[in-house]
Parts: C-alpha cells; sequence; structure tokens
C-alpha cells in the first residue's frame, strides 16, 4: 500500500478537501457531506450552497473528518461528530424509536476518490476517524454502515460495509430500515 497519511479536516487542509470535492462534482449531487449536519427543513440542494455551508462548519470546528491523503492530495475521508454536529441519519425516527443510548460520536460517511476505489483506503479513513476521536478524549462511536452479509450488492455505500465496521473492532447492534445496520465501538 502506497505511503497514506491521516490528516484531519480543519481550515489548513480544506483546499485539498475542495479539490477532492470537485473531482467528484460535490459528490452525490453535490452534496459537500452536508445531509447529516441538517435537516429536512434545513437541507439545500445547490452544491455551491452546501459547499459554503461545509465551508463555514469546518472553520467555526463543527464539521470532522478525518482525511486520507496520497502525497498532497486527499483521497478519502471519514466524516464524524456528536450527534448535535450530525443529528439527521438516514431512518432517524425508527433510530430513535429501538435507541438503548445515544453514543458520544458518529460515523456517518465515508467517501473514497474513484480512482483509490478497492484498494483499503476506506479501511485507512475509519481508523483514521477512530484516531481522531480518541484524541479527542474517546467515547462510544457508532457507524451505520450498509448490511451485505445476505451477499447482495449495492451500487452506492455512502458509509461502507457491515464488514468494514467488523474489520475495524465494531460490534454489530441492530438493522436500521431496509439495508443498513447500528455498528458500535468505545474507543
Amino acid at each position: 500500500m502506497a505511503d497514506y497519511t491521516i490528516e484531519a479536516l480543519s481550515p489548513a487542509t480544506w483546499d485539498a478537501y475542495a479539490r477532492m470535492m470537485e473531482r467528484h462534482n460535490g459528490v452525490f449531487g453535490g452534496c459537500w457531506c452536508t445531509f447529516f449536519h441538517t435537516m429536512a427543513d434545513e437541507k439545500t440542494y445547490d452544491a455551491d450552497k452546501n459547499r459554503a455551508l461545509k465551508k463555514r462548519l469546518v472553520t467555526a470546528d463543527r464539521a470532522h473528518a478525518a482525511l486520507v491523503f496520497d502525497g498532497e492530495e486527499a483521497i478519502a475521508w471519514a466524516q464524524f461528530g456528536s450527534p448535535d454536529e450530525l443529528p439527521n441519519i438516514y431512518h432517524r425516527k425508527q433510530y430513535l424509536e429501538e435507541a438503548d443510548r445515544i453514543p458520544d460520536y458518529r460515523i456517518t460517511c465515508i467517501f473514497v476518490d474513484k480512482k483509490h476505489r478497492r484498494s483499503g483506503v476506506s479501511a485507512l479513513a475509519l481508523q483514521g476517524a477512530l484516531d481522531l476521536i480518541r484524541q479527542a478524549g474517546g467515547g462510544v462511536v457508532e457507524g451505520y454502515p450498509h448490511d451485505t452479509s445476505d451477499g447482495r450488492r449495492k451500487s452506492v455505500l455512502y458509509d461502507g460495509t457491515r464488514a468494514l465496521y467488523e474489520r475495524a473492532g465494531f460490534t454489530y447492534i441492530r438493522p436500521k430500515g431496509t439495508g443498513n445496520c447500528v455498528m458500535r465501538i468505545e474507543v
């Protein structure tokens, strides 16, 4: 594997993050990884507005991610934050009805540059997020990956797979929605 490094998303790494996002048209129709930061009534589906929102959140230290770098180029990220920072999750109503506890941190999005997919970089991004959470004091961390343990393939994996999280030490808690699950680890 190449000599990858992990850095936190911050004003200092914003430009590298923005270049990666721009290479992928803001990702998922211009989301700029803001979907989980906002609730339905706050959503914008305009890439420029989402870019500006993400930059404001990064500047205010309200958006966190582990960025994987190949040299000077950001090639992947794993977004994480507190439930207050990332209140919007898919199947939120079901999640809250079935929750036995609310985590200290959530990992809500993992993305890998198309030139670096299927090379283990998503595992590096996930581990980078866990390391940054540990450095911030740690706690209970949840992720909501796609559960493909039944062999079904998905065309869009915005948060990795159950197997990825299991390899990182997460424990399966329960299903969430029709194809995702709740995974948990304490760091």
